[in-house]
């Protein structure tokens, strides 16, 4: 199964994002996606889910939750929008994927047995920071991800 991971769109759903993100089976936005438009967009592609983020105030995004567990593939994701809002223990929970935005940094960093993903910012670029989006592999024994740079 193959999972697009996108985060930090504040409005701007680059042509390149969206070429990245095709052939996925379910894409998950990390918040901060700025207008309705966005997730309509990323609906054309694959199911999403989303969370909101800290700038996403506006009426349309209050249906959003601030954090979501999902299972897809054998695996189970947690995601939110700001990784220092992390109030569980996601080994404890069983999580495999913590999905995160927020930094417009792309990591994916393996602790303890969970992946940590942040897809950065597909969104107007922020100081000298990367344009780009994840994709996650799912393979029976593991989660590959990967992180691609739109530039």
């Amino acid at each position: 199964m193959r999972i697009g991971v996108i985060s930090d769109t504040h409005g701007l759903l680059r042509p390149q994002a969206l070429a990245a993100l095709a052939g996925s089976e379910l894409i998950l936005h990390a918040g901060d996606i700025g207008t309705p438009e966005v997730l309509s967009a990323l609906e054309a592609v694959a199911p999403v889910l989303a969370v909101r983020g800290n700038n996403d105030t506006a009426p349309w995004a209050q249906a959003l939750p601030e954090t979501c567990t999902v299972e897809a593939g054998g695996k189970r994701f947690y995601l939110l929008h700001d990784l220092k809002a992390l109030d569980i223990d996601p080994l404890a929970a069983g999580i495999d994927v913590v999905v995160a935005g927020h930094s417009h940094r792309p990591l994916a960093e393996l602790r303890e047995g969970v992946l940590y993903l942040n897809p950065g910012s597909a969104g107007p670029r922020r100081f000298s920071l990367p344009v780009s989006v994840a994709r996650l592999t799912l393979h029976a024994d593991r989660v590959q991800p990967e992180l691609l740079m739109l530039e």
